[in-house]
């Protein structure tokens, strides 16, 4: 019986695994990007006009990471960056014309979908599920593995498509 549920557990856990793969290859069909360029530029375009530290910290993704990503949109011709009038060392991003198309065009992420969702559990389930997922992430030893709050596969800074 033990056998037959940690087989379970594993399959669904690669069901998950393979729902974020499909909802990577939709969005990089529909836009030619990946999940987190899209969050990236997303927020962007939420915001108007934001400096590479505050999506960094909004998402929170590493400055490096930001970086990599907005030059992965700006070469794309989704996003510009503009120096502040205040402060020359900082720039402004904004999302273009052909961002906001990309935008439009975009399937909704497996993240968003999941976010609405489990936000509408109540609080005890959600802390329920938290936990269990915690457990798995220390049965396979990736307790210690840093990653950020979204649904992809691969490293959230290529700047190849899945």
């Amino acid at each position: 019986m033990d056998f037959e549920i940690a087989s379970l557990t594993l399959r669904a856990l690669r069901r998950v695994l393979r729902a974020t793969e499909i909802g990577s290859r939709q969005l990089a069909t529909a836009t030619g990007l990946t999940p987190s360029q899209l969050l990236v530029l997303r927020e962007i375009d939420m915001r108007g006009s934001a400096t590479p530290g505050t999506i960094a910290q909004a998402l929170q993704f590493s400055q490096a990471t930001i970086t990599a990503i907005v030059d992965r949109l700006e070469a794309l011709g989704f996003v510009q960056r503009e120096r502040s009038k205040r402060d020359k060392r900082q720039f402004h991003l904004s999302t273009l014309p052909s961002g906001k198309a990309a935008l439009a065009d975009a399937p909704d992420p497996l993240q968003m979908i999941f976010t609405e969702r489990f936000m509408a559990l109540p609080s005890w389930e959600q802390a329920m599920i938290l936990a269990a997922v915690e457990r798995l992430a220390t049965l396979m030893d990736a307790q210690d593995i840093d990653a950020a709050p979204l649904l992809d596969s691969g490293q959230i800074d290529r700047s190849t498509p899945v």
